[in-house]
C-alpha cells in the first residue's frame, strides 16, 4: 500500500510542477529595480558579448535571445523574434549562443534557454521573457520604448 501512495504522490508532484512551468512559459517579467540593484546600470556594466550586441544608435530596442546549441525551443523563439523585428520599426533581434560561455548567461541572470532580454541602446534592461515569447504581449510591453513607432505613428502589429 505504501508503494501506491508513493506513486500517487510522485504523479501529483509531477503534475504540479508541469502546470507551474506551463504557466510561466512566455511570461514577461520586468526587472528594472533588480538590474539597478545588481549593478547593471549601463552598457559598460554588461558582459562584453552582450554590450557588443547592442546598437550604438539611440531609440532602438534590442531583443537579445540567450540560447544554446542543444535547445529545441530556441529555434522556435528565433523564428518568432526575427520575424517580429523585421516587421517592427525600432526593434532589432540578436541571438547570443552561450553554449561555450555560460559565465555570460550567469552574469546577466539567465538560468534557462531560451530567454529573451530587451535592452535599450544604453544597456538598460527593459524586460525579459523565459521560453518562447508571445508576440502580442511583447509588442504591448515594448510599445512605449519603440521611439520610431511613437514618432511616426506606425503600428507594428499591422505591418
Amino acid at each position: 500500500m505504501t508503494g501506491v501512495w508513493l506513486t500517487v504522490g510522485a504523479i501529483g508532484t509531477a503534475l504540479f510542477v508541469g502546470v507551474l512551468v506551463a504557466t510561466r512559459e512566455g511570461r514577461i517579467r520586468y526587472r528594472f529595480a533588480k538590474r539597478a540593484r545588481a549593478g547593471h546600470k549601463s552598457r559598460q556594466d554588461l558582459p562584453a558579448p552582450v554590450a557588443a550586441a547592442l546598437p550604438s544608435e539611440q531609440g532602438t530596442v534590442t531583443l537579445l535571445q540567450v540560447s544554446t546549441s542543444y535547445c529545441a525551443p530556441c529555434r522556435h523563439a528565433k523564428t518568432v523574434l526575427s520575424e517580429l523585428a523585421e516587421r517592427t520599426d525600432g526593434l532589432r533581434y540578436v541571438n547570443l549562443d552561450v553554449t561555450d560561455q555560460p559565465e555570460v548567461a550567469r552574469a546577466i541572470g539567465v538560468l534557462r534557454t531560451p530567454t529573451t532580454v530587451a535592452f535599450t541602446a544604453a544597456g538598460q534592461e527593459l524586460l525579459r521573457v523565459s521560453g518562447v515569447p508571445k508576440t502580442d504581449e511583447l509588442l504591448t510591453a515594448l510599445r512605449t520604448h519603440l521611439v520610431s513607432q511613437n514618432e511616426h505613428g506606425s503600428h507594428p502589429e499591422s505591418a
